[in-house]
């Protein structure tokens, strides 16, 4: 089983971000917290900001103004190799693995990435494999895979780095219903198992709804709304913006 940080509170915290792309505003004034333990949904239309947001955390953008706090230490100028190994670990909406090497293989870089040497990393990837039921996969190459289980090496690569907190840019985009269903299963159980902070990006609302403990939603780079799941599912200026009158 993956390494625990159940029982050791953190907190990651963005404050009064805002970020600028050669004069366009892509995030303006947004605060967002999240806590150890806590799976906190992300949610806004296309070009929101919400994966600025994310590179923002984990140090892939810097910004205008605003600062980033890992606890109670100050992480805005860390470069993102720190912020690695201080525990923020992230999915790709685009899975990025590695094509040529093994199963194996990239989920050793995740455990690299944090700092282990080779063997740990070896070992990590090996105990990752078998608390994901995926060991006879260890020596398939990545590009041979089918697409659903891209994905569940992508979050295996950084659960790899036993994270503090994940952040996981639409971990269910392109997958099926049935694979939505373990996906949510697997949620659940990287935040009882290894008490890490949950950050979910993801466009679709059944899987929001069901594992958030509260939702925050950007619109045009702006929050417009932050609450409970059932408070923002009501939300009328939510529904109007981006949910519609269906939700």
């Amino acid at each position: 089983m993956p390494a625990s940080t159940a029982g050791t509170a953190h907190s990651l915290h963005v404050d009064h971000a805002t970020v600028d792309f050669q004069g366009l505003r892509a995030i303006e004034d947004v605060t967002l917290g999240l806590v150890s333990g806590e799976i906190l949904g992300l949610i806004g239309p296309n070009g929101a900001g919400k994966t600025t947001l994310v590179n923002v955390l984990t140090g892939f953008q810097t910004v205008a103004k605003g600062r980033v706090m890992l606890s109670e230490s100050s992480i805005t100028e860390w470069p993102p190799w720190r912020r690695a190994r201080a525990g923020l670990a992230r999915t790709f909406q685009n899975v990025l693995l590695f094509p040529k090497l093994s199963v194996a293989e990239n989920i050793e870089a995740g455990a690299l990435a944090a700092g282990d040497g080779m063997q740990a990393a070896r070992g990590r990837a090996s105990q990752v494999l078998e608390w994901l039921g995926l060991s006879e996969l260890s020596q398939r190459i990545a590009d041979t895979l089918p697409f659903g289980v891209e994905r569940r090496i992508g979050i295996a690569r950084a659960i790899a780095a036993r994270p503090r907190f994940l952040l996981m840019d639409e971990p269910a985009a392109g997958l099926n219903d049935a694979e939505c269903v373990d996906l949510a299963a697997l949620i659940r159980r990287i935040r009882s198992e290894m008490g890490c902070g949950i950050l979910l990006i993801e466009h679709r609302m059944s899987l929001v709804f069901e594992l958030c403990d509260r939702v925050q939603v950007l619109e045009q780079g702006k929050t417009i709304a932050i609450g409970a799941a059932d408070s923002i599912r009501r939300d009328p200026l939510v529904r109007k913006a981006y949910l519609g009158e269906s939700a």
